[in-house]
């Protein structure tokens, strides 16, 4: 299987969303959680270079970007033959291998996280089950609150400047797939039509 498809079937699998499981945090932890949430919230768009990573060492490039809420494209350089779009309302996979794409409620896939109209790392469906702290680096662990075994999402933040840096997908089964971001630019005008799927889509 291919780096791109497991990374898909992680996407299918790791769902968050749901009731409470929230880890005991420090009042440094809240404080790094409260400027993950205004750093998140404080920008609509976004435009970076991404590096995917899968357990297998398989690699894939392309672009990411973001407008919220609702609105994601993962596009993939070639020779990779797949397009990730969510349109607002669904997460479109499209794999130019087959004749139809798959179609997957945006909520119920880690993507739905970064792309809420307002972004709430604590409370409601989400808990936090880990905040760690590296030289430079901020990472913050999510879970589906109700089910911490359904898998985990954790956003990787570099300190000066704040900003996402990366993230990272374990499934149930502990497979991970890690997506790191490089020249990040917020607050970018971005084209809509990125986010209007169609089967012609390149």
């Amino acid at each position: 299987m291919s780096a791109i498809m497991r990374f898909v079937l992680l996407l299918l699998a790791c769902c968050i969303y749901g009731g409470s499981a929230q880890a005991a945090l420090s009042d440094r932890d809240k404080a790094d959680i409260a400027q993950a949430e205004t750093y998140l919230n404080g920008f609509s768009t976004l435009k970076a270079h991404f590096l995917q990573i899968s357990d297998d060492g398989g690699q894939a490039e392309g672009t990411a970007y973001l407008s919220r809420p609702g609105k994601l494209r993962l596009q993939y350089d070639p020779p990779a033959e797949l397009v990730l779009v969510a349109d607002g309302t669904f997460l479109i996979v499209d794999d130019k291998r087959y004749p139809n794409p798959t179609y997957l409620p945006l909520d119920s896939t880690p993507a739905g996280v970064l792309v809420r109209a307002k972004i709430d790392l604590v409370g409601g469906d989400l808990a936090v089950s880990k905040v760690s702290h590296q030289p430079g680096i901020i990472t913050i662990t999510l879970t589906e609150a109700s089910d911490p075994s359904q898998g985990k999402l954790t956003l990787v933040f570099s300190e000066k400047p704040f900003q996402l840096r990366q993230w990272q997908i374990v499934d149930g089964q502990n497979q991970l797939t890690t997506v790191s971001l490089f020249d990040v630019q917020t607050g970018v005008p971005v084209d809509k039509k990125l986010f209007i799927y169609n089967n012609t889509t390149p």
